[in-house]
């Protein structure tokens, strides 16, 4: 039984995919430990409430420096004994120490095909905001392994969407959520889950 935390920072649709996904049997083999969010305002925590799931806050803005926070959200997930840590809206660069001891084990959703519209700067809207500044025509949504660099882990699943006439932000973010997120990062959980995704020279491959 692979056990999972996800991290989330705002309304957690993507954590709500993945409990429906478990509940109705598309991601098997697989529980949810813990939910830990950033901000104690956080949807989210609610969404883990209403389903029985443990959900808990720790902020970095609760602590004196951000060194202390790493360690303080390191010894936290390391409490749970998870084997993935799976980022879903999670606004919070993950410290480097964390990233070598889950090495990878921790997954993320970024909301383009990357290498397109990522790394520094481009989160949430941001992503949206520069595939219609840029006119592209198609956009889409990549899970990934998180290495040290930012969106820089190896790529496990990608999903792409298409832009159309008259979209605004918010408009194709919600389209690359219902068409590709919210498919994507379930689809990944089952795979690692079942033993379907390994890392070749720095290239994740999954088989069927």
């Amino acid at each position: 039984m692979l056990k999972i935390a996800v991290c989330v920072s705002g309304g957690g649709t993507n954590l709500q995919a993945i409990i429906d996904a478990v509940e109705n049997g598309t991601i098997t083999n697989t529980e949810i430990s813990v939910v830990i969010s950033n901000n104690k305002n956080a949807y989210a925590l609610e969404r883990a409430e209403k389903h029985g799931i443990e959900g808990i806050c720790i902020s970095p803005k609760e602590y004196e420096s951000r060194a202390e926070f790493n360690q303080a959200f390191l010894e936290k997930i390391n409490s749970y004994e998870v084997d993935l840590v799976v980022l879903a809206g999670f606004l919070v660069v993950i410290p480097p120490e964390m990233i070598a001891t889950y090495r990878n084990r921790i997954i993320n959703v970024h909301p383009s095909l990357i290498p397109s519209f990522c790394g520094t700067g481009f989160y949430g809207l941001k992503v949206h905001e520069g595939v219609l500044e840029r006119g592209v025509k198609v956009t889409g949504a990549t899970v990934h392994f998180v290495d040290e660099g930012t969106d820089t882990g190896p790529i496990i699943f990608q999903k792409a969407v298409a832009v159309e006439n008259g979209d605004t932000p918010e408009v194709l973010q919600r389209r690359v959520m219902e068409q590709a997120e919210w498919m994507i990062l379930p689809k990944a959980i089952d795979a690692i889950a079942n033993g379907r995704v390994s890392i070749v020279d720095g290239h994740a491959v999954v088989t069927e």
